[in-house]
């Protein structure tokens, strides 16, 4: 059997990331439910290339020596200014990645183990890749041809006391009823003291009463 190119071995690992993230769960019902907005499927292929640019290239990391140096010397010299990454990320970084995309692309705080679940397998599909073998690859991908997927526990980063502006003017009205009307207040006026007039005619002086 002849050894993949590393080419190929690139192309199989993004495949087989893309395929991981469309059968996460919690990405899969924030897409279907647009809570990354309207254009929440193309932002889970972005989040796909976003994982990839984690990992070094294939094409270079599985290139002849020779070919290595030259490629090297290449970028010393000038050329593509996009930084790539040079050492491969562990299971830590990439479930964290996941976590931060997830958060603030989509408002969702994942909060079971899936993410750690998806960093293994996009482990697994690139230590195969390294070396030249797709089995993790073909198993996601009849997976995913014949998915039924499991619930998964999230939680909306926006909603996470699942308030709507209806229930709390609901609540509200409902407390305004309780409570009925709450009477005006209206401020006392002083009454005023009247002058006495005794039987000569005379205005008698009212001191005021001691408290």
């Amino acid at each position: 059997m002849a050894t993949p190119t590393p080419a190929t071995c690139q192309s199989q690992f993004e495949q087989g990331v893309a395929i991981a993230l469309h059968l996460w769960p919690a990405l899969s019902l924030a897409v279907q439910n647009n809570w990354g907005g309207p254009d929440s499927a193309d932002k889970r292929d972005w989040f796909a290339g976003a994982v990839v640019d984690l990992f070094p290239d294939l094409n270079k990391v599985l290139a002849p020596q020779s070919q290595q140096k030259q490629e090297t010397t290449t970028q010393k010299s000038g050329g593509d200014d996009h930084e790539e990454a040079t050492e491969e990320p562990d299971q830590l970084d990439i479930e964290t990645v996941l976590l931060q995309v997830m958060l603030d692309e989509f408002e969702v705080n994942v909060d079971d183990d899936s993410a750690f679940e998806v960093a293994e397998q996009i482990l697994r599909v690139r230590l195969g890749c390294l070396k030249g073998k797709f089995d993790e690859v073909d198993a996601l991908r009849r997976r995913f041809e014949g998915k039924g997927g499991k619930n998964v526990v999230f939680k909306k980063a926006e909603d996470q006391d699942n308030d709507t502006d209806w229930d709390t003017d609901d609540d509200e009205a409902d407390s305004d009823e309780e409570m009925g009307e709450a009477p005006a207040l209206v401020p006392t006026q002083p009454k005023k003291v009247e002058p006495e007039v005794d039987e000569d005619g005379f205005t008698k002086v009212v001191g005021k009463k001691r408290r």
